[in-house]
């Protein structure tokens, strides 16, 4: 009899975590394992759980080894992983985010649009039409990766560091778009601009996105973003809608 292959490995993590890994390399299929497991431990309410935070392929669970311990909490995720199947429902929000693609906000469109063998007006296309999941939420707060884009997207980040870009910057490599939150260096290429900020530290809930929630950018001219980036009623023009 041949032995069922496990869909993930659990590894320890410090002294008070278990990574849950589907995969060594970014897939759709993956990522959607990591992002259903998540919701799949945070259901079963595990006790002596601290943190449950998935990320483009794996779930870091945490817990608190004065409530349990390492054997007791790796034998209750086997279980949920004997039992587990990547959800094919739909995203929970759809958000809405205008973008402007000019020169003036998208300092390198052409170059991407070059190298994914289009032209900037393809490009943004591509992008307007387009609606990628957030994968992970990571390396500054609420700071979103977002895909997958279409296989000519597969673009490698630049050899060179960007020293910084502005807050809400749309930028892209490996079939990803990120909204860039953090004043730090990036390899990733400028290819749009929004006035939507990620992070939100004066709210209840200072993540704006959630891993899972769906994105599509909506192309703005100039004269429009400006007047969005002016007006603070609105998280940079965006709307959000709850599916389910």
């Amino acid at each position: 009899m041949i032995a069922k292959e496990p869909i993930a490995e659990l590894l320890p993590l410090g002294v008070d975590g278990i990574l849950v890994r589907f995969s060594r390399i970014l897939t759709e299929e993956a990522n959607a394992h990591a992002l259903s497991f998540r919701d799949h431990v945070q259901d079963a309410a595990l006790e002596g759980l601290t943190e449950v935070a998935s990320s483009l392929v794996s779930v870091r669970v945490g817990f608190d080894p004065e409530q349990t311990d390492r054997p007791t909490v790796t034998k209750a995720l086997q279980a949920l992983l004997d039992r587990h199947e990547a959800t094919t429902e739909g995203p929970r929000r759809l958000w809405r985010i205008p973008a402007a693609f000019s020169p003036a906000f998208a300092p390198q469109l052409n170059e991407v649009a070059a190298l994914a063998g289009l032209t900037p007006e393809q490009a943004v296309a591509q992008i307007e039409a387009a609606t990628v999941r957030v994968i992970a939420i990571g390396f500054a707060p609420g700071q979103p990766y977002l895909g997958m884009l279409p296989d000519n997207w597969d673009i490698p980040r630049q050899s060179e560091l960007t020293k910084s870009l502005p807050p809400g910057a749309l930028i892209t490599a490996v079939r990803q778009l990120i909204i860039w939150a953090a004043d730090a260096p990036t390899g990733w290429r400028h290819i749009g601009q929004t006035a939507f900020r990620v992070y939100l530290p004066e709210t209840a809930t200072p993540f704006a996105f959630e891993p899972g929630d769906a994105v599509q950018f909506q192309s703005v001219s100039d004269t429009d973003y400006r007047a969005i980036a002016a007006n603070t009623d609105t998280n940079g023009g965006a709307t959000c809608e709850v599916l389910r």
